[in-house]
């Protein structure tokens, strides 16, 4: 059995990625990355302060007085500020962690481990059960919070710089070069110097600068890129995601934002090019994303929005391809997008992840975000934000982005039908590149501007067998499994096997329905040639949907129909299925869990159906709010 595991892992991901990996592991144990990464290196100086007050190059702002931002409520972000001083922070968008006022940046908040901050970087293992969830020791190091702070300062006009620059600081002085966790991720270390590059510009000529701060702060950000540089093979082959469009993206900037640096334009050139490769890559054709995550596609949009903007800023520009990938990529987005509250389906691996917090808009809310993008590339926005004057861009022109009817996306294998009032979201893929989730033909439905059958989300990385089996699996997912099954094997960490290599699916309208058919070749490890066919009719002028879920090749099998509810709506909601024989199947109810941001689940629903006949009729029908 192992080996055919290991024959299905080798033509999934390549020969390339399994060689990188086995060298990868020997070189670990060799100590051969100590010497490519040493620890206490000489301290480097570059230039004087006032050298690069005078002569920094262009970014999206000189300084703090050359903003012209629109007035904001401050109250949210004064009570955010005091509790960052206080210690308190919060991690992932969501949940408030009490750090102390003299956090260590070693300890994980979520399950008490520190970290040795004296061990070497490839010494720290990234999930281990005693230590959780490394992501949790991460968090305040990609120094995302200093948004909060800044915008605070600037609507507030409450000089915050001090603060700011006592936190860079304190992480520098116990975070030695290439030593403790916060060395681990190289795309941690691109986030970390790109805030830090933020709140210099922002405070450029503040007093609390000082010339020896300023020189400290300079050596650490020229050890940190050097990190990426030396590193850079790992995101870009054994990871290839986000990670590599972070860091190759951070190279790129290395010598646009640091030319005083002399390895920069090197790295500035190499970073370029791997940049435009990535996003060739890794945006399909239809503008959707490899990763098969809305968040981690939004986390694209936003290294995107840096990207050609500040390219612009220093009169560079990119392969065309770049333009045309983020273009797409918006209009998938847009397409996806719930216009009553900004959410997408909380479709794919969800870890928290909002590198550039420029509104008090909440983290499942994409509008500032996508308008940012559209803002830099063509001077318009959709959704009345005005986060764009963060990037220096004036007065763009409002367009309107509503998108109704049939949407097709075959590269990505996304089907919807958006409605005035209703809109039906349809996953139905062939898997080229790593599947997050186990969850074809998964259904995401929403009536009235909310979300009334819902994919589960992600919850942690690092959990509970229990908890990562039904966040990652079939059965957290509104389609249908075999015996409780997944539809592929799920293998250890971000790995299955078993891909599902065979998918077909279209959708059509006509005068009074829209019908989506596809079906996908699954259960490998079950047994040959199984087929799951889906079906799904939407009548035009109802709210209603009827399934039709049929199996092919499949004998002494429980057929398990899964159905994820909003408790909110539950009493709006009739579901109802019937098996080959056209009898009504009894409804198993179960307190099951939703996880809308990283690291919280609250209570939810699920409604199961299930049946040995390999056929499901399934009726749907939201009891439309009234005027609606």
């Amino acid at each position: 059995m192992k080996l055919t595991l290991y024959l299905d892992l080798f033509r999934n991901m390549g020969l390339r990625y399994v060689v990188f990996r086995v060298l990868h592991v020997v070189k670990t144990r060799l100590g051969i990355y100590k010497k490519k990464f040493p620890v206490n290196p000489n301290f480097k100086e570059f230039i004087e302060l006032n050298a690069w007050r005078n002569n920094a190059p262009p970014f999206f702002f000189k300084n703090k007085a050359a903003l012209q931002l629109l007035p904001c409520n401050i109250e949210k972000l004064e009570k955010t500020v005091n509790n960052i001083k206080k210690g308190k922070y919060i991690f992932f968008s969501k949940k408030v962690f009490d750090l102390g006022v003299d956090y260590d940046w070693m300890t994980n908040p979520d399950s008490g481990y520190k970290y040795d901050p004296q061990l070497h970087f490839t010494s720290i293992k990234d999930f281990t059960k005693d230590s959780g969830d490394i992501k949790y020791v991460w968090e305040k190091a990609r120094f995302s919070f200093l948004y909060d702070l800044i915008r605070y300062d600037y609507h507030s006009n409450k000089d915050q710089s001090k603060f700011v620059f006592d936190q860079i600081i304190d992480f520098i002085d116990k975070n030695p070069i290439n030593q403790g966790p916060n060395y681990k991720c190289s795309q941690e270390t691109s986030l970390r110097i790109l805030n830090w590059t933020f709140a210099l510009y922002y405070y450029r000529d503040a007093e609390t600068l000082t010339d020896a701060i300023f020189k400290k702060i300079m050596n650490a950000i020229y050890w940190q890129i050097q990190h990426v540089y030396h590193n850079i093979y790992f995101s870009r082959i054994a990871v290839r995601n986000n990670h590599a469009i972070t860091e190759t993206l951070m190279l790129y900037l290395s010598n646009l934002l640091f030319s005083f640096i002399p390895e920069t334009k090197a790295w500035s050139k190499k970073g370029k090019r791997w940049f435009e490769e990535e996003i060739a890559y890794q945006i399909y054709e239809d503008g959707t994303y490899l990763q098969h995550s809305m968040n981690y596609h939004r986390i694209v949009i936003q290294l995107l929005t840096w990207a050609i903007r500040l390219a612009e800023l220093n009169k560079d520009q990119f392969q065309e391809v770049v333009y045309e990938k983020a273009k797409k990529s918006l209009y998938f987005l847009d397409t996806c997008l719930n216009r009553t509250d900004g959410t997408l389906p909380n479709y794919g691996h969800n870890d928290g992840a909002l590198f550039f917090k420029l509104t008090d808009n909440d983290y499942r809310d994409y509008r500032s975000q996508l308008d940012d993008l559209r803002a830099v590339l063509e001077n318009k926005i959709a959704y009345n934000t005005d986060s764009y004057n963060w990037y220096g861009i004036r007065n763009p022109d409002k367009i309107d982005s509503l998108l109704l009817g049939t949407y097709t996306f075959d590269n990505g294998g996304y089907y919807i039908i958006n409605q005035e009032h209703n809109k039906t979201f349809i996953r139905c893929t062939s898997y080229k590149d790593r599947p997050a989730q186990s969850d074809n033909l998964h259904l995401d439905l929403w009536a009235d501007g909310i979300n009334i059958l819902r994919d589960s989300g992600t919850y942690k990385y690092n959990t509970t067998k229990e908890y990562s089996s039904y966040f990652n699996g079939t059965g957290g997912h509104n389609t249908v499994s075999l015996d409780g099954t997944d539809q592929m094997l799920k293998g250890g960490r971000f790995i299955w096997f078993y891909w599902i290599k065979n998918a077909k699916a279209k959708l059509t309208k006509s005068k009074e329905e829209f019908v989506f058919q596809g079906q996908i070749n699954a259960f490998k490890y079950i047994g040959k040639n199984i087929v799951h066919k889906r079906e799904v009719v939407k009548l035009e002028k109802s709210c209603a949907w009827e399934i039709f879920d049929t199996f092919e090749n499949v004998l002494n099998k429980e057929i398990i129909q899964y159905w994820h509810i909003n408790p909110e709506v539950k009493e709006k909601l009739i579901i109802k299925s019937y098996d080959a024989n056209g009898i009504e199947l009894n409804p198993i109810i179960e307190k099951k869990w939703y996880s809308s941001y990283y690291g919280i689940k609250e209570p939810s629903i699920r409604i199961s159906f299930k049946t040995k006949f390999g056929y499901l009729h399934t009726r749907i029908e939201y009891l439309k709010t009234p005027n609606h």
